[in-house]
C-alpha cells in the first residue's frame, strides 16, 4: 500500500488530538453529502420534467414531418408518396391539412389553427391517449367531428356534453382578394367529440378534423399541406437521409428535435444553466475543506517531523493531506449519492410527492429519473472539487509552517 495513503487512512479514521477538528472534519463531510445529494435529487428532477414535456411534444408531434421547402401545399397522389409508403423503415404515413381559421362556438368566436389529418393519423402520433373528456373520433359516415384542445374548449366553453355545433370559418381559396366579407369566407358545422390535452402550447391552437372535410370547405383537392411519418426506428438519422433523397430538394424533412429545435435547445441550456449552478454551491460548502486541513496539518505537526526524520520528503507529506481531503470529499460523495439515489428511487418507483391536485391523467406524482451518467459526472465532479479545494490549504501550510528535508 502507499505510504502516503496508509499513513492518510490512518488520520482520517482517527480520533484527532483536538475534538475541534474531528467536529469540523464531520461538518465537512456533511457538506460535501448534502451537497451531492442535492445535485443528484435536483438533475433527476430535471431529468423527469424533460423526459415528461419530450414524452407530450411526442404524443403529438410525429417521427418525421415532410413540408415544402417554398410554397403551401402539395398533390399527395404522387410517385413520391407512393415510394415513401413502401420504404422498410416507414411503419405509418399521414397527409395532413393546416390552415388558421376562425371558430365558434356558441356565439364565441376565436382563431385556431385548424389542423386536417386522415384515419392514418391515429398510428403516427399518441393524441388520441391524451384525451381530456370524450374520444378521438374524427368520422362516422356521413358524420365529421372535431376534437379540439383543452385551451379551445376553456375559452369557449366547449363540452362533449352539450349539442352546440361548433362552426368552422375559412377563407375561399377561388375567390381571391374581395371586400365582402360573406364571399370571401365559407363555413361548415360539426359536432365536438373530444377534447385533448397535451401541452399548453397545442391545447390553445389546434382543432382536429377530417381532412375530406377541410378538403371540402377549404377547396385544397387531392393537397395538403405537411406529411407526417411514425418509424419503425424513431431515431434513426440515416432514415431521415433516405427519406430526403427520395423527396427531393424541394422538400424539407424534419426530425421530432427539428420541430421543436428552440424548445429543446433551451432545455439543454437550462440543464447545463442548473449543472453549474449546482457545481458552484457544491464548491462553496466543499470550502469546509480547507479549515479542516489547515487545523489538521497544524495538529500534526510533531507527526510531520517525525515522518520527515525517517526520511519522508516534503511531496510525501503533502500527499497524506491530500489524500486526508480527498478522502472526506469521497466519503460526503458517496453517503450524498446513496441519500440522493435513495430519495429519488423511491420517489421514481412509489411516487410518495404527489402534485397537489390529484387525479392528473398526466402524472399524480412529480416526475423523476435517475440517470447512471448523471451519478458517475457528479461524483467526478465532487472528487475534482475536493482535489481543488484541498490542493491549495496542503501546499501553502506545509510550506509556510514546515521545513523539511
Amino acid at each position: 500500500m502507499n505510504f502516503s495513503f496508509f499513513v492518510a487512512k490512518k488520520y482520517f479514521f482517527s480520533k484527532k488530538s483536538a475534538n475541534v477538528i474531528n467536529i469540523i472534519s464531520l461538518i465537512s463531510l456533511i457538506g460535501v453529502a448534502f451537497g451531492t445529494m442535492a445535485f443528484i435529487v435536483v438533475l433527476s428532477v430535471f431529468n423527469g420534467i424533460e423526459n415528461l414535456v419530450s414524452s407530450l411534444f411526442s404524443s403529438f408531434d410525429p417521427d418525421l414531418k415532410i413540408e415544402l421547402n417554398e410554397g403551401k401545399s402539395f398533390i399527395t397522389d404522387t410517385v413520391i408518396f407512393d415510394e415513401l409508403k413502401n420504404h422498410p423503415q416507414v411503419a405509418f404515413l399521414s397527409f395532413v391539412i393546416e390552415e388558421n381559421g376562425l371558430i365558434e362556438y356558441d356565439g364565441k368566436q376565436m382563431i385556431a389553427t385548424i389542423k386536417a389529418v386522415d384515419e392514418n393519423y391515429k398510428e403516427v402520433t399518441g393524441v388520441d391517449s391524451m384525451m381530456y373528456n370524450g374520444s378521438f373520433v374524427l368520422e362516422e359516415n356521413p358524420r365529421f367531428y372535431a376534437v379540439v384542445g383543452y385551451g379551445i374548449a376553456a375559452k369557449l366553453g366547449i363540452t362533449t356534453n352539450l349539442i352546440f355545433p361548433l362552426k368552422i370559418w375559412a377563407p375561399i381559396r377561388s375567390e381571391g382578394i374581395t371586400l365582402n366579407s360573406q364571399n370571401a369566407f365559407e363555413n361548415e358545422a360539426l359536432s365536438v367529440s373530444g377534447i385533448f390535452t397535451v401541452q399548453q402550447e397545442y391545447d390553445e391552437k389546434y382543432v382536429i378534423v377530417p381532412i375530406d372535410f377541410a378538403r371540402e370547405l377549404m377547396q385544397y383537392g387531392n393537397r395538403a399541406t405537411a406529411v407526417e411519418i411514425k418509424l419503425l426506428d424513431e431515431n434513426s438519422k440515416k432514415t431521415q437521409n433516405e427519406i430526403q433523397q427520395i423527396v427531393g430538394d424541394g422538400f424539407v424533412v424534419k426530425n421530432r428535435f427539428e420541430q421543436k429545435q428552440l424548445v429543446y435547445k433551451i432545455m439543454k441550456s437550462e440543464r447545463w444553466a442548473i449543472f453549474a449552478i449546482l457545481s458552484f454551491i457544491l464548491l462553496v460548502s466543499s470550502f469546509n475543506i480547507v479549515g479542516t486541513m489547515i487545523m489538521l496539518i497544524i495538529d500534526k505537526k510533531i507527526d510531520v517531523s517525525t515522518l520527515n526524520s525517517i526520511g519522508a520528503d516534503i511531496e510525501s507529506i503533502r500527499r497524506i493531506f491530500l489524500f486526508e481531503g480527498w478522502m472526506i470529499s469521497a466519503a460526503g460523495a458517496v453517503i450524498g449519492l446513496v441519500l440522493g439515489l435513495g430519495i429519488t428511487l423511491a420517489q421514481q418507483f412509489f411516487g410518495l410527492l404527489k402534485f397537489p391536485t390529484s387525479g392528473s391523467f398526466i402524472s399524480n406524482a412529480y416526475p423523476i429519473e435517475v440517470h447512471f451518467l448523471d451519478t458517475l459526472l457528479v461524483f467526478g465532479v465532487v472528487i475534482a472539487i475536493g482535489f481543488l479545494v484541498a490542493n491549495y490549504p496542503v501546499r501553502y501550510i506545509t510550506r509556510k509552517f514546515f521545513t523539511v528535508n
